[in-house]
């Protein structure tokens, strides 16, 4: 009996230290979810700018807007050019279906696309996923840690992007991420990033500008527009990382409060069953002091006799 007492006891030690752990990492989840939230508002304003920037420099000039010369440049091989993927997932786990999810929905739409796919996936685990979905990836990039990384991500994924385009290999290219809905609920999202036509043109055209006076550009040739392409590109980008990031955390922390109450529930049901066990070994111990005072008290009566 005591050898279960003390299983029972490394049983609960260990399950109070997962706790601990699950806690631990429940916290971290929540303040990364912080932080990249507040990327994302932070990017909203500078969105706006160069949305506004985009817009004065369309009513100055009244020209169309192209694309960067690398995306220009597919020309004719624009017929035999793929349609681009890029799908930010996670590298890490205890994030439930997270990749899961962003690989069915990516894969459900570009099967809804014709010609070939070429795939960039961010993450390893996500990358795993597209490829049982035949989906395999053509370049691959570590999923960034912090805020400052992704800025490092985005611009290596902007030149895979420019290299594929320059040799027209892509034609047009499509972001896949999970967006966040709340703190543990999130969706997986998709954006066209290029090329930039005329119903995104036309889109720009609607934005008033905030002022009656309109600036004027410095210089109205191709260099700031091309300079507000780049942001903009830039920051859909790193806007789409950092809304993937804090959905990874939201799963994770929804999958630590689901882990933390199932060990909740675990340590009650082993706290009943050692107080059990634990009564049990102190019911046979008194039963065997009664046990040796009867037979010592017929002892002595039969010396009596």
């Amino acid at each position: 009996m005591s050898e279960t007492l003390e299983s029972m006891r490394r049983k609960i030690d260990s399950a109070a230290e997962l706790e601990s752990v699950v806690r631990t990492m429940r916290a971290l989840a929540a303040a990364s979810i912080v932080q990249y939230e507040r990327a994302v508002q932070s990017l909203d304003e500078y969105y706006r700018t160069v949305e506004l920037g985009l817009v004065a420099w369309l009513r100055h000039t009244g020209g169309a807007i192209q694309a960067p010369a690398a995306v220009a440049r597919i020309g004719a091989a624009g017929r035999r050019a793929a349609t681009g993927a890029v799908v930010f997932g996670s590298d890490q786990g205890l994030v439930g279906r997270f990749n899961e999810m962003l690989s069915e929905f990516t894969a459900r739409e570009l099967n809804g696309m014709p010609g070939v796919k070429r795939v960039f996936a961010v993450g390893e685990r996500v990358q795993g996923f597209l490829e049982d979905a035949a989906l395999p990836a053509t370049a691959s990039f570590d999923v960034p840690n912090s805020i400052a990384a992704i800025t490092l991500l985005v611009g290596h994924i902007l030149s895979e992007l420019e290299r594929q385009q320059a040799q027209g290999l892509v034609a047009q290219v499509y972001v896949f991420h999970n967006r966040p809905r709340s703190r543990t609920v999130y969706e997986p999202v998709m954006q066209r990033l290029l090329p930039l036509d005329e119903t995104w043109r036309r889109g720009l055209a609607t934005l008033a500008w905030p002022s009656e006076n309109l600036p004027e550009p410095l210089n109205a040739s191709g260099m700031v527009l091309q300079a507000l392409i780049r942001e903009y590109l830039f920051i859909s980008l790193f806007r789409a990382c950092a809304e993937s990031l804090a959905s990874e955390n939201a799963s994770r922390l929804a999958a630590m409060r689901r882990a933390e109450k199932k060990i909740g529930e675990m340590l009650e049901d082993l706290g009943h069953e050692f107080h059990r066990l634990r009564q049990s070994r102190i019911d046979e111990e008194l039963f065997d002091v009664i046990s040796g005072f009867e037979a010592l008290a017929t002892v002595r009566r039969r010396r009596v006799e």
